[in-house]
């Protein structure tokens, strides 16, 4: 199964697609396209990963490989950035463990 999510980061402008697929709905391999330096480096450690255990990454009593990366991969990064959520939501979809369905923050000042 294919997903593909696209996520336009906030403040910083940047925009991010994601395809994510899975052959097997188990094992999920990402594509990146992004104009942000840190999302092609990640990117990068992504494809060098390879595909990533999709039950392994939503077990809770087990740490998520794809999110350890992005920790690694972002130093200096927007710790709020929403691109690795976009990231985890479509490995999910891909792998059959979640419908695809957007996800909507709006952030306002009050």
């Amino acid at each position: 199964m294919n997903a593909m999510a696209e996520i336009q980061a906030g403040i910083c402008g940047f925009r991010t697609t994601v395809r994510a697929r899975s052959d097997d709905a188990q094992y999920v391999t990402f594509e990146l396209e992004t104009d942000c330096d840190k999302i092609q480096q990640l990117n990068a450690r992504l494809q060098a990963l390879g595909p990533l255990d999709a039950f392994q990454e939503i077990n809770p009593a087990r740490g998520s490989r794809l999110l350890e990366n992005v920790r690694e991969s972002l130093p200096g990064c927007c710790a709020g950035c929403a691109v690795p959520v976009g990231l985890f939501k479509a490995m999910q979809v891909a792998a059959g463990l979640a419908l695809p369905k957007d996800v909507h923050i709006a952030i306002t000042q009050t």
